[in-house]
Parts: structure tokens; sequence; C-alpha cells
């Protein structure tokens, strides 16, 4: 499957497949990988690719009648070229509605993401532009996996005090969450309506800052053991390996009246480790 490697000055680099508009690896100019990946991932036309940071369009998990998570991570996308811009290199990748989206689902629609790396910056810029002579409404996400030595060792920061909905029971569980930090110690699938623009994905050796804008959702999500092991396209101990936490459009569906744009994005930026930040 044909992809594009995005390289900054500064050897930050992206590598986005045309394949779902999807990025699968973001090196930061410290030379380390802060994506996952799965070496099980199905490199198939329709499949999905299970890891990076998938765009999820028109429809958000099982929520509609659509195949999980829509159609636009499983479709090709057209690349419109590259750019440097103050030290960053942007690449930016279209999907347009075709005959096989409209048989699904029937609205005329038109794609644009936008991908800028550089230094310790990925920044991912979601536009959804409606074409057509009706309105029409969508949810969806950037699904983004990021890169955990340890998911055990690992928590996240900032959504003390926010409205939480826990989809891991039935009915799922609406509460406020009390735990200054989300841990992860089985699986956890955690939607947070109006969450904060910005949290924090901390571990012994990584700091993460994760902002969003745009997109007033914010899931997180890991498998835990159990499910990980009924994944075919992940290996049984790569839950360990990543936690999700993804920019979305969820709780709500977002409408687009017609000529209008909608436009989210996700940026994703390095921090010291949390201890050099303590001192």
């Amino acid at each position: 499957m044909e992809k594009i490697l995005l390289t900054a000055g500064d050897g930050a680099r992206a590598e986005v497949y045309l394949h779902g508009g999807q990025v699968t690896s973001w090196v930061a100019a410290d030379g380390l990988e802060r994506l996952f990946l799965s070496e099980r991932s199905k490199f198939l036309p329709g499949e999905a690719i299970r890891g990076g940071a998938p765009v999820i369009f028109p429809q958000f998990g099982d929520q509609g009648p659509l195949r999980k998570h829509g159609f636009a991570r499983r479709l090709t996308w057209e690349f419109l070229g590259a750019e440097e811009s103050q030290g960053s290199v942007v690449g930016k990748f279209a999907l347009n509605d075709s005959a096989e989206t409209r048989s699904a689902w029937p609205a005329p629609f038109h794609l644009e993401l936008a991908v800028r790396v550089g230094g310790p910056v990925l920044e991912l810029a979601l536009a959804v532009h409606n074409p057509g002579p009706d309105a029409f409404e969508f949810t969806g996400a950037l699904h983004t996996y990021l890169r955990a030595a340890e998911v055990g060792e690992t928590h996240i920061e900032g959504l003390e005090g926010h409205e939480t909905v826990d989809t891991t029971v039935k009915p799922p569980a609406r509460e406020v969450q009390s735990q200054k930090f989300l841990t992860f110690h089985g699986e956890v699938d955690r939607i947070y309506p109006g969450a904060p623009d910005q949290v924090g994905l901390r571990e012994n050796q990584r700091a993460l800052r994760v902002e969003k804008d745009g997109f007033p959702d914010l899931v997180v999500w890991n498998p835990g053991q159990k499910l990980a092991a009924a994944l075919a396209d992940l290996g049984v101990n790569d839950y360990r390996r990543f936690v999700c936490i993804e920019a979305g459009v969820v709780t709500i569906p977002r409408r687009v009246e017609p000529g209008e744009t909608w436009r989210g994005a996700q940026r994703l930026t390095v921090e010291p480790p949390p201890d050099l930040l303590s001192g």
C-alpha cells in the first residue's frame, strides 16, 4: 500500500498511508517513536489498520447503521501535496464521497486532513465539508494510539472532576471522575462529554501533552488483556503497549449545513520526562 513520508528539517517525521489517510508512525525530533502500530495489522483493501491515528467518519463506534467506526479509515485517500511551514512540514490528504460511500451513507462530503510534523509536535487537523444541497450529521474521532512502555505504569492527568461515561458496563455508567489520575488496570473504555481541551499522558520516562480544538469530546480506550486476546489484529500482550486518547464528536452528532465546513484538530506535544518537569 502506498504511503507518504513527511520529514521536517530537524528530522521529525510522520508516515501516512493513503489507505485510510492514516498516520501510522510519528518520530519526534528526539528520534523516538510515539505511536503504536500492531504487527498484526491487516494491510488489505476494505480493512482497517490497527494503530497509528485512524480517521473515524461518519460514524463513531456502533452508534448507527454503518460498519463500526464508519468507512473513512477503510478507503483510499488522495495525497494533495506537502509544504514546509515555520520549521514543520505539512502534508494534506483528501477523501470525497463516491458511489461506494453513497450506497451506505447518502450524503455528499469532502474530507481534508492536514498532518503537521516538526520538533516535538504532531498535529492532525480534520475538515469536514458539505458540498451537497442537504444538511448531514456525523460522529467521528481521531482514534490515536499512543505508545506506552507499560500501560500499568501510565496515567492520564486533567480529567478529575469531569463527567465520564464508562462503556465497559451495560448499561453504560455515568459518573464524575473523582480520581486525580486515570490509570489502566483492565479494560478502559470511557467517553468524556465536553472534555477539557488539554490532558497529559504520563509514565516513568515519557510525558505527552494532548490537546484538542473543535472536537467537543474525548475518548480513552485500552482493551485490557481479555479483549485484546479476542482481537485478531492485535497481539495478546499488545494492550500493554498503548493508550488511545481520541478527540471526538461522540455524544451529540454534528450537523453540517450545505456549503458549511466543520473543523477539528488534535495536537500531540512531547514534553520533558516527569522527573525533569518536577525538578
